[in-house]
């Protein structure tokens, strides 16, 4: 069997693993080969592709971030338009399935290949962990441990300024890597998308400390948080090729209005693409390594238009249709408690 493999979307700590662990199952339990599509869908319908082979190479993967063949976006309407060309490309270079490695936007591409007939199966990768049907996506556990280690070190220089800092963390739509960052780091106020936030209580919370004698603060904010409804004023920001909103700043205006209502020296730190790169954590190498080597398995079974998925301890295959259409949000009751530990 001559198995495909890509990365679209996002980098993420992991992916090689991944890579890694498709290459050397194919190869040892199957005698399958594989190969690589280059920058993700575009290098699929570019047919830009290289033959992985179970070497030292692919052996030492498994510490490096990022991802060896590279990875890109590809806009829907350019994708759909493109599944003849992929289907004719994937025929050509004698492809019996392919397995692409990505978030909620990859998988449902690979949904739209799978009802055109063509055999997939998905791994989920994000470090959002947004993916729905899947506990947890690798990359999310090393994203949790930079923002963490950030806020480690912000509490020292908080407490030696008697400042309030911001740290602004990765999460457009999910609160996920802000909420266990927070606790984690013990946060004195997480903000997440999921719950719109009142700038007066997050001053409040501020106040409190500082009235106590705790002349610091530290709040971790989601880059994708937005205000309570005529609670705050907000910039709004830019529309991005892909109809996403950016959302540059938000950090750093919760710390003009906590300056402008309190006078308290306010700073922020945005840790932005730092959460992607990197050696991926021990949890995420395995996960991923479990995830290409469960999606090879489910490849040589013929059980396609499905995507490898983490239920508790187990590695299990579910539908395409399960892992898309609606992201995995942080539920109220865990962010209730992430608010026990705030102030």
């Amino acid at each position: 069997m001559r198995i495909a493999t890509l990365t679209s979307g996002g980098d993420c700590p992991g992916l090689n693993a991944v890579i890694r662990g498709i290459v050397r199952t194919a190869n040892s339990e199957f005698g399958s080969t594989v190969v690589g599509y280059e920058d993700g869908w575009v290098g699929l319908l570019e047919d830009r592709r290289v033959q992985l082979y179970d070497d030292e190479f692919i052996d030492r993967l498994l510490l490096r971030g990022g991802t060896i063949l590279g990875t890109g976006r590809l806009h829907p309407d350019k994708f759909k338009a493109g599944i003849d060309q992929i289907k004719a490309n994937l025929a050509d270079a004698g492809i019996d399935a392919l397995i692409p490695i990505g978030g909620e936007g990859t998988l449902k591409g690979a949904q739209w290949l799978a009802q055109n007939g063509i055999p997939v199966v998905g791994v989920p990768k994000t470090i959002d962990n947004d993916v729905n049907g899947t506990d947890f996506t690798f990359g999310f556990d090393t994203a949790v441990a930079v923002a963490t280690d950030a806020v480690d070190r912000l509490h020292t220089t908080a407490e030696s300024h008697n400042r309030v800092m911001i740290v602004e963390v990765m999460g457009r739509h999910v609160g996920w890597i802000a909420l266990h960052a927070g606790m984690a780091g013990g946060a004195h106020y997480t903000i997440i998308p999921e719950v719109p936030f009142d700038i007066a209580d997050v001053c409040k919370a501020m106040e409190r400390r500082f009235q106590l004698g705790e002349k610091y603060g530290i709040i971790v904010v989601a880059e994708g948080a937005l205000p309570a409804e005529g609670t705050m004023e907000l910039r709004e920001g830019e529309i991005d090729q892909f109809g996403h909103k950016t959302f540059t700043g938000i950090g750093q205006q919760v710390a003009d209005e906590i300056h402008k209502r309190l006078g308290h020296d306010v700073r922020t730190t945005v840790l932005g693409h730092i959460q992607r790169g990197g050696t991926p954590t021990a949890f995420d190498r395995v996960l991923a390594t479990r995830y290409g080597v469960g999606a090879v398995r489910a490849v040589q079974a013929g059980q396609f238009g499905k995507t490898v998925a983490l239920h508790g301890e187990n590695i299990e295959l579910i539908d395409l249709e399960e892992a898309v259409g609606h992201l995995k949000k942080v539920p109220e009751e865990r962010y209730r408690t992430a608010q026990a530990m705030f102030g």
